[in-house]
């Protein structure tokens, strides 16, 4: 079984489980009718993604579209399928981590051990659970493990009373991913040939900057080395955020993190609060925010930060609607950067197809000293049964 296909089972299996008696939860043998009256409702509205903030090359450029394209139009394509917002989150992140083009799963950057470690998060809004990875090899698609923690969490507590686990690091992660049924990649098919090539770079680099200087200044040295080599000629975290037709939000993140860093090393994708944050209108607040971020510490000891961010807002339209069966959604969504580029993506179920842009800053600026920042609204609506 392909694992495109492999995806699709797990995340069909779970909708059924998740939902068993709902109305929503229409069959298989269902999901391929086309009339607009017998969409349900719960299903992907609006999908915003990045494949990384950091350099995209004009001769790739076609390439990093084409991941963000693949990511929302597959997304969009489950509409008929009822799928809660974090598992459509982390679909789109899997189709980005299979990409080369991409620092997440497959194909990341190799750590100091030529070894590649991931990071990788999941936030539900509706329910405020939170799953995540840190430093786990050997599993192609982290995200996957971060998303398996958060659905696993929702079920409720353990035997005896006990928690369920909502991050996990290195080989604890390895090994809870592989007891859930989560197959395992050998260390030789994680790494490409761009990022072997990379990999043996970096270290020719080191080693020459560790002979050039001693002491303090090779630390100096092997910093700003360090700082070269993960600024803003590289790419970094890929995310995305989602809103359903119902207005529920859900964000994710997934990263193999800096190049020839420390093994063990767990960057701010992993982080609760940090690399992504999901939360529906509640109480006093009318508004439900998603946010996926990607780049460097932001530091007061950094000279430059270099980083990026998607952000979704959105509200009920509170406007009068043609029938009291329609419900209208107002999305809000923008990208911002500090990096030389940033590739996003964005689609609505009612768009035919993926709407692609490499956001750049203005010509004479410099990265990590100026700001590039660009979005858009979108108004979906549904029928409410």
């Amino acid at each position: 079984m392909s694992s495109y296909a492999g995806v699709m089972e797990s995340l069909m299996n779970s909708a059924e489980e998740q939902q068993p008696s709902s109305p929503l939860a229409n069959s298989r043998s269902n999901k391929q009718e086309s009339s607009e009256s017998q969409k349900p409702n719960g299903v992907c509205g609006f999908v915003l993604v990045h494949a990384g903030a950091g350099y995209h090359s004009e001769s790739k450029a076609k390439e990093y579209k084409h991941v963000c394209k693949r990511a929302c139009q597959r997304v969009c394509s489950l509409y008929g399928c009822y799928l809660q917002t974090n598992n459509v989150t982390f679909y789109c992140l899997f189709t980005q981590c299979d990409s080369p083009f991409t620092n997440a799963g497959m194909g990341s950057n190799l750590n100091l051990s030529g070894e590649i470690e991931c990071d990788a998060s999941i936030m539900d809004g509706k329910s405020l659970h939170y799953g995540a990875v840190g430093a786990i090899r050997g599993i192609k698609n982290p995200v996957l493990v971060a998303n398996r923690l958060l659905s696993e969490a929702q079920k409720g507590k353990l035997s005896a009373g006990r928690i369920p686990p909502c991050f996990l690091v290195g080989r604890g992660a390895h090994d809870w991913a592989v007891s859930h049924g989560i197959p395992p990649c050998p260390s030789e098919k994680m790494a490409t040939k761009f990022s072997l090539s990379a990999y043996k770079r970096n270290k020719r680099k080191m080693e020459l900057a560790e002979k050039m200087d001693s002491g303090h200044n090779q630390t100096k040295k092997r910093r700003q080395s360090s700082e070269n080599e993960n600024g803003s000629g590289c790419l970094d975290t890929v995310g995305a955020v989602v809103v359903d037709l119902e207005g529920n939000v859900a964000a994710a993140v997934s990263s193999g993190g800096l190049a020839m860093k420390h093994a063990g090393r767990v960057g701010q994708a992993a982080h609760y609060g940090c690399g992504c944050w999901a939360e529906n209108a509640r109480n006093m607040n009318p508004y439900s925010t998603a946010v996926s971020t990607s780049g460097s510490p932001f530091l007061a000891s950094e000279d430059r930060v270099l980083g990026g961010v998607i952000v979704l807002r959105c509200c009920r339209c509170v406007e009068n609607q043609p029938s009291q069966n329609i419900q209208g959604i107002l999305v809000e969504f923008l990208w911002s950067h500090t990096t030389e580029s940033m590739c996003v993506g964005y689609m609505s179920a009612q768009d035919s197809k993926a709407k692609t842009h490499i956001s750049r800053l203005p010509p004479g600026t410099v990265p990590g000293q100026s700001l590039a920042i660009e979005g858009g609204v979108c108004r979906l609506m549904s029928v409410v049964e």
